[in-house]
């Protein structure tokens, strides 16, 4: 990925002075590089995460996650269309499954529930932690018990 964003900035650099070299007057030109946007406040596992539909309030959460933890989530688990659950919010590109390098999961965890816009905040016992923007409920999923549901309660009240 930054083999990518690093080729791209090159050429959009080259393309820069050529417009530089052929301008009429010999003044230099400033380059207005992309401002980074509320996208940078998280990474992707692999290539194969998809997660350019998320919709700007799964963005703010995101990013509300990094500010709060001083890292960039890792997102896992995006946009999956063919997800089992019908009502999975993955397959409407409004969940992120992360986990944030470094950082344990109880901070993540609190970081998470105060975010704004949160909806659904679940913990799989192996570190991933589910963020979504659905009603706002809390889980913990474990193994295959009960469906893999040890714990699971909805949280009364209104959304931020």
């Amino acid at each position: 990925m930054r083999n990518l964003l690093s080729l791209a900035l090159a050429c959009l650099l080259a393309l820069s002075n050529f417009a530089i070299a052929e301008a009429k007057d010999d003044r230099p030109r400033k380059v207005k590089l992309p401002v980074h946007s509320r996208t940078t406040a998280y990474a992707v596992q692999t290539v194969s995460v998809r997660t350019g539909c998320f919709s700007p309030r799964l963005e703010g959460i995101l990013a509300h996650i990094a500010m709060k933890t001083g890292r960039r989530p890792l997102v896992t688990s995006g946009h999956r269309p063919r997800a089992h659950r019908a009502g999975s919010l993955h397959r409407h590109c409004q969940a992120a499954d992360i986990r944030v390098p470094g950082v344990s999961e109880s901070k993540i965890l609190a970081a998470a529930k105060t975010a704004p816009g949160i909806g659904g905040i679940g913990r799989y016992c192996n570190g991933i932690v589910h963020v979504d923007t659905g009603p706002r409920r809390q889980w913990v999923h474990c193994g295959k018990s009960n469906r893999g549901f040890l714990s699971a309660k909805r949280r009364s009240g209104r959304r931020a």
